[in-house]
């Protein structure tokens, strides 16, 4: 088992979670995180950390579609171990439905 991050954290990117995670398996997207599933050791400390609620375990139904992106991603974006700021309109998109097709950005953070 592994942790996923899902559409929840999108324009929202608290990062709280990044801060808790004790082997560094975090990587930062222009506006998201995502879990490097071979890196996430399943400890699920994150999980309770995260304000939107975005990270599930990825036996949880709803976590099928992220595994894929979070695996693709975590490949490409930096990997982060410290919490940023999270964006000035974070409180904004919490909760809102729909994220991936309205703002999902490909791009890679800036890993800081």
């Amino acid at each position: 088992m592994t942790y996923v991050v899902t559409e929840a954290c999108i324009r929202c990117k608290y990062m709280d979670c990044v801060e808790v995670c004790p082997v560094d398996c975090f990587y930062e997207g222009a506006n998201m995180l995502v879990i490097h599933p071979d890196e996430c050791i399943d400890c699920g400390v994150c999980e309770p950390e995260c304000p939107p609620e975005a990270i599930l375990p990825d036996n949880d139904p709803s976590a099928d579609a992220w595994l894929e992106l979070n695996t693709t991603y975590s490949e490409t974006w930096p990997n982060i171990t410290r919490k940023g700021e999270a964006p000035t309109d974070a409180d904004q998109f919490n909760g809102q439905s729909g994220k991936f097709e309205k703002f999902f950005d490909p791009n890679p953070g800036t890993g800081s």
